[in-house]
């Protein structure tokens, strides 16, 4: 670059360099374990600082789990060095919901002395995924973050994310970072824990997805939606992988990993499912509320933007099959829940973007909603279900 002392005003385009290191392991902390310790290279000479946080729903589901995190410890004590105990945090929407846990986490890394060389390793669900990530995202900037998602809903979707965040002023993720995760490892026997009800809830982002990009892919789960559903292992591990990967190539090669441009894709139909969460004060988990707002936008896109219905009514029986009741479970006003289109274009800033369908892998991005139209789509997602909103 030629220094002009008369040059006033540079725009100067660049980019940065990022590795996403994805993984996939049958058990992390046994067999595989050996993966888990090739993430955490070390800086220089010495042994790198970790810590582990796990969320505590996953710790009493698996009593074994902590013994062994040490064990993993004790057997690359040459290659690691674990700090303090291992650090247990409140699993679900708490986490996110409590911002005095956001303050502990960050004074316990600056107890243990962890800096931009150390890792955090966080095991658990998405929320807490989110909230420990903001913790290491906002410490010196960054600290190295390996997440290990014990959800569906996280190894298909957020886990693979480079989005962290916590709740605030009622309203979803409203403070977060984008941070490059250093690794995540989807591993199969952290799913063994999880209730039916947090099993299936993370195929409606899988759903999403397959909706988005993937026509072969949708009909794969629509067909198998019910050995899905009944958690068979090698239907389930198929869809998640497939659903991971999409997003990965989303993140490294779409071009917009942090949402500078208006449109977010990947948040098809979360305008609404955000607010539902809010306003169920979060009784309703996040993959219930994406089943939710997927119907809504589904055929709110049959109505007005040309979606064929059969496929609109394909969805909704596909959600339905896996085991979505597409039901909010709470009496809701409607002009509350269509505030959460305001809520959306805020948090993304600029104009309203919502991305709708004009067929199965058809995207297409839209600027203004027909309410009368929404309110429809709205009323016929509750006929479905024998909910009527108030």
């Amino acid at each position: 670059m030629t220094d002009n002392h008369e040059t006033k005003n540079l725009d100067v385009s660049f980019s940065a360099n990022f590795v996403h290191r994805l993984r996939f392991t049958e058990d992390v902390l046994g067999k595989d374990q050996s993966t888990l310790a090739e993430i955490l290279t070390p800086s220089g000479n010495r042994p790198p600082r970790v810590q582990f946080w796990v969320d505590e729903d996953v710790a009493h589901a698996d009593t074994g789990l902590l013994e062994k995190i040490r064990s993993f410890s004790d057997c690359y004590a040459d290659q690691i060095l674990r700090i303090g105990n291992i650090q247990k945090v409140p699993g679900g929407e708490t986490i996110k919901n409590e911002i005095h846990i956001l303050e502990q986490m960050l004074k316990s890394f600056h107890a243990s002395d962890l800096d931009r060389r150390s890792y955090v390793v966080v095991i658990g669900g998405g929320a807490v995924l989110d909230a420990v990530g903001f913790a290491a995202a906002i410490a010196h900037r960054g600290i190295r973050l390996v997440r290990l998602p014990t959800t569906t809903l996280a190894q298909a979707d957020s886990g693979v994310g480079v989005k962290n965040a916590v709740n605030l002023f009622g309203k979803k993720n409203w403070i977060g970072s984008f941070a490059v995760p250093w690794g995540v490892i989807n591993d199969a026997k952290l799913l063994t824990t999880l209730s039916d009800r947090d099993y299936t809830c993370g195929f409606s982002e899988t759903v999403k997805v397959a909706l988005l990009k993937d026509v072969e892919m949708f009909d794969h789960i629509c067909q198998h939606a019910s050995r899905i559903r009944s958690r068979n292992d090698a239907s389930a591990a198929a869809i998640i992988r497939k659903s991971a990967l999409w997003h990965l190539r989303h993140i490294t090669s779409g071009g917009d990993p942090f949402e500078a441009r208006e449109a977010r894709p990947l948040d098809f139909g979360h305008w609404s499912a955000h607010k539902l969460e809010a306003m169920s004060d979060f009784a309703l988990r996040h993959g219930e509320a994406v089943a939710i707002g997927l119907a809504i936008d589904t055929i709110y896109s049959s109505m007005v933007l040309g979606f064929p219905k059969a496929d609109a009514d394909r969805v909704l029986r596909c959600l339905k099959d896996l085991g979505f009741t597409l039901h909010a479970n709470f009496s809701y006003d409607q002009n509350t829940l269509l505030a959460g289109l305001e809520e959306f274009r805020q948090h993304l800033g600029g104009r309203l973007t919502l991305t709708m369908l004009r067929g199965i892998g058809n995207p297409i991005n839209v600027h203004e909603i027909d309410r009368k139209a929404m309110q429809a789509a709205i009323d016929q997602v509750c006929a479905h279900t024998g909910t009527t909103p108030s």
